[in-house]
């Protein structure tokens, strides 16, 4: 439970920030426009993202088992930047906005959540790179760990595409954002701290 839990948080406080890819998710879904198709094609590439991460950096480490000891701190210290940058958001927070538009295709709409998925330098550092090797540190429960935070991209796109209209409300409100970037920070330090001191 320590492994999918842990990789649950992680996941869902890496992919829950204001950017591009969420913010057309939000559109779409406010639009009732092909949400099916980019919920799914968001969460199953991070999912993909994320499995990459778990195997590649696992080949890895097993011709290199130091690096699972340098992952461990250099990850610590990623996480910790990451709860200091979430802490700074929280002082000053800013909104979501979904933006407006005319309606698109199938397509378009695919082709688009895909250039803003893998097309983002920073979904390689967190997925492949920073999920693949926390979730390493977990061993025989690596996939455990990796199911978790695939869980967390399935929850977090579906909610935020058919659940539009109700969370629109939220994350449309600067005071939403400095409360759940608090929580994000908390998650992040939690995490940092467990890497450091929990024996694997």
């Amino acid at each position: 439970m320590i492994s999918a839990t842990t990789g649950f948080l992680t996941g869902l406080s890496l992919i829950v920030a204001i950017g591009a890819q969420n913010a057309f998710v939000l559109r779409q879904g406010l639009r009732k426009e092909h949400i099916f198709a980019i919920v799914l094609f968001a969460s199953i590439s991070d999912a993909l993202l994320i499995v990459v991460g778990i195997a590649g950096l696992g080949a890895v480490i097993q011709g290199y088992p130091l690096a699972l000891e340098v992952i461990r701190y250099v990850g610590a210290a990623y996480l910790a930047w990451f709860g200091i940058s979430a802490l700074r958001r929280a002082l000053k927070p800013g909104a979501l906005e979904a933006g407006s538009g005319s309606g698109i295709t199938l397509g378009k709409a695919i082709a688009t959540v895909a250039a803003l998925t893998y097309l983002n330098p920073h979904v390689y550092l967190d997925t492949v790179i920073l999920v693949g090797g926390i979730g390493n540190q977990f061993g025989d429960e690596r996939w455990l760990f990796a199911f978790g935070a695939a869980t967390a991209s399935f929850v977090w796109f579906f909610s935020l595409g058919y659940f539009a209209k109700l969370l629109s409300r939220f994350v449309s409100s600067p005071k939403f954002w400095r409360v759940l970037d608090g929580f994000i920070a908390l998650v992040m330090f939690s995490i940092a701290l467990l890497l450091l001191t929990y024996e694997f």
